[in-house]
């Protein structure tokens, strides 16, 4: 158990946090946006809603918050020095991400073979608009986490990189609150 006294201090560097917010701001636009037609015509949302499957949506949810944890055990191994562990929490949480890609392919499919498409109506169009944004956010993830890998594969990693690393795992739990944003207003609020 690590005993040492650390500073406290906010994770990462400033960029990622204006970054983020700057990403939050947007996407909460996107949802406040979203809200606003589907007061227009609730009766649309709600039965093109029926339309999704809500299992893939919760696997999904399953699978990010799985690799959140996974990066917050890879970073906590990282602070202690533990680079073999914090390696394997990493290739595990990018793992998740890679399975939330599959299932993704797979719901997106099911969707295009039922005739489903941008056109169909206003909800598909913000359902693909949104998670087509989401997924671009978790593909890019995913490469932040493999360069994370990488870099605990090479030299020893020093103080100074901390910083880089709780960088990648703020940008890594954002795509992971945007997600569960998202189920929440695509596949459950009625």
């Amino acid at each position: 158990m690590d005993t040492t006294v650390r500073e406290k201090h906010i994770p990462g560097e400033a960029g990622i946090w204006v970054f983020v917010l700057g990403d939050m701001f947007i996407f909460g636009l996107f949802f406040v946006t979203f809200a606003y037609y589907r007061g227009l015509d609730i009766e649309l949302f709600r039965q093109s809603q029926l339309k999704l499957n809500q299992n893939w949506g919760a696997l999904n949810t399953v699978l990010l918050l799985t690799s959140s944890w996974f990066v917050v055990v890879g970073m906590s191994a990282i602070r202690q020095g533990y680079r073999s562990m914090a390696g394997k929490c990493l290739s595990l949480a990018w793992l998740c991400g890679l399975g939330f890609s599959i299932v993704k392919f797979f719901e997106y499919g099911e969707k295009i073979n039922d005739g489903i498409t941008l056109e169909t109506n206003d909800f598909f169009m913000y359902y693909y608009i949104f998670t087509g944004i989401h997924f671009l956010h978790l593909i890019i993830g995913m490469g932040v986490l493999a360069y994370m890998i990488l870099r605990l594969r090479g030299n020893k990693v020093l103080s100074g990189d901390l910083a880089l690393f709780e960088s990648g795992a703020t940008y890594w739990h954002m795509v992971d609150l945007l997600w569960i944003i998202l189920f929440s207003i695509l596949y459950l609020i009625k």
